[in-house]
């Protein structure tokens, strides 16, 4: 008889994992939650495959706030290759198309004034936008292409790292629904040669970066030291992704009132907005959003084990 299944513990807090090469997100957040043995867990939002670096992943009651990390801003550096354009825009697809490159760094910098600020996009095929309940990457791969609306997107920054014959590094700081890849291709269309990702290393996530992330190799040389206990230092608070948001700090009987469901009067709460909550001994227990009568009612509230 097999050996009896060890049972999955109630584990909350979130990690700022780096994910490799060649991983989903997916097989990242089912090979952290094994790890850490985590009962449930969530990502916050997919990094392709072909891309590496931060990706938050909310473990137990963490996972309720996921969602202000999936609409959070995002970093990135970027290698495009100019001359060639492929059918995904990365270096995953077949060759469409190549032209000489005669490209110089004032030229892109010419260029790139285009693409900061408020751009329109349209999605790529190659993307998890669904058509009629079918992601676009399917349509695409049985040789299928559908009409997409342009999205608005921001590009805060848009920075040149540097260009070495037909290889052009980026910093693209921009708005959640940024496509890297349309990016590029879009500026090397400007250029004249086209262009497609070769590299994508996501840097920042909210208010996350690389200085924060935890490699694979990290947690599993830990895991072999010391079980999945070893690892749970690295959890950041369940409430880390929201450190700007503004704080509300219940009495006993406020906290018991909000946690059955009821709205509470807090002095000096903000007017509006969503807020932070902590309980009378300074723990957070969820978010909470101010009405239109000055009272802080429950949003997403934590739930407590024991």
């Amino acid at each position: 008889m097999s050996a009896p299944r060890s049972k999955r513990r109630d584990i909350d807090g979130v990690l700022i994992f780096d994910k490799p090469l060649g991983m989903t997100s997916n097989a990242a957040l089912q090979k952290v939650r094994w790890l850490f043995n985590a009962s449930k867990g969530g990502h916050t939002g997919s990094l392709d495959p072909l891309a590496s670096g931060v990706l938050p992943l909310c473990l137990g009651e963490a996972t309720k706030f996921s969602q202000y990390l999936l609409d959070a801003d995002k970093g990135y550096i970027t290698e495009a290759r100019l001359g060639m354009t492929t059918t995904t825009g990365d270096a995953e697809g077949d060759v469409l198309e190549m032209k000489p490159v005669q490209v110089s760094q004032a030229d892109v910098e010419a260029v790139l004034p285009r693409f900061t600020g408020d751009i329109e996009q349209i999605p790529p095929m190659y993307s998890a936008l669904k058509h009629e309940g079918q992601p676009l990457y399917k349509l695409a791969r049985a040789g299928e292409t559908v009409e997409r609306k342009a999205r608005s997107v921001t590009i805060q920054r848009l920075t040149v790292l540097g260009l070495e014959g037909d290889r052009l590094r980026l910093e693209v700081h921009c708005t959640k629904g940024t496509y890297i890849r349309t990016l590029v291709e879009d500026i090397g269309a400007a250029l004249g040669c086209g262009a497609h990702v070769s590299e994508l290393r996501r840097i920042q996530a909210g208010p996350f970066d690389l200085s924060k992330a935890v490699t694979l190799e990290t947690l599993e040389a830990l895991h072999a030291e010391g079980g999945h206990l070893a690892l749970d230092h690295l959890l950041l608070p369940s409430d880390s992704g929201l450190e700007d948001w503004p704080e509300v700090q219940l009495t006993e009987q406020t906290a018991y009132y909000l946690n059955h469901g009821q709205a509470v009067r807090v002095p000096g709460s903000p007017a509006f907005g969503k807020v932070r909550l902590r309980d009378q001994t300074g723990k957070f227990i969820g978010i909470g959003e101010m009405t239109d009568d000055a009272r802080v009612a429950p949003k997403r509230l934590m739930r407590f084990s024991g």
